[in-house]
């Protein structure tokens, strides 16, 4: 249930109550070191801006195909992209000969 909290008073800061300076709050949380792109092993770069990697995500393995962009002098992951987890990765690739297949009839 909601509840309402304790008033403002002319003497506290509109900032973060517990810093001095009344500097407000980051709302961006740290970013945890597995949500790095630089944890995962890069398989392969298919093209310039995309690459098939390897890493841990939340504490499972997924392979990544991902796009990803230039800022700051860093390359980043994008938007565009999958993460397969192990059960679906295992299906796909029992599943790369039919595909390959599939594709040379409709090239």
């Amino acid at each position: 249930m909601w509840r309402k909290g304790k008033k403002r008073t002319e003497e506290e800061p509109a900032g973060d109550r517990d810093d001095p300076a009344g500097a407000p709050a980051s709302k961006r949380p740290a970013r945890a070191s597995s949500d790095d792109p630089e944890d995962g092993i890069v398989v392969c770069e298919i093209s310039k801006n995309r690459r098939v990697s390897v890493r841990s995500w939340q504490g499972k393995v997924v392979v990544d195909i991902r796009e990803f962009y230039f800022k700051d002098g860093r390359q980043l992951p994008g938007k565009k992209g999958i993460s397969l987890p192990m059960d679906q990765w295992k299906i796909l690739s029992d599943h790369i000969e039919e595909i390959d297949e599939a594709v040379k009839e409709e090239a």
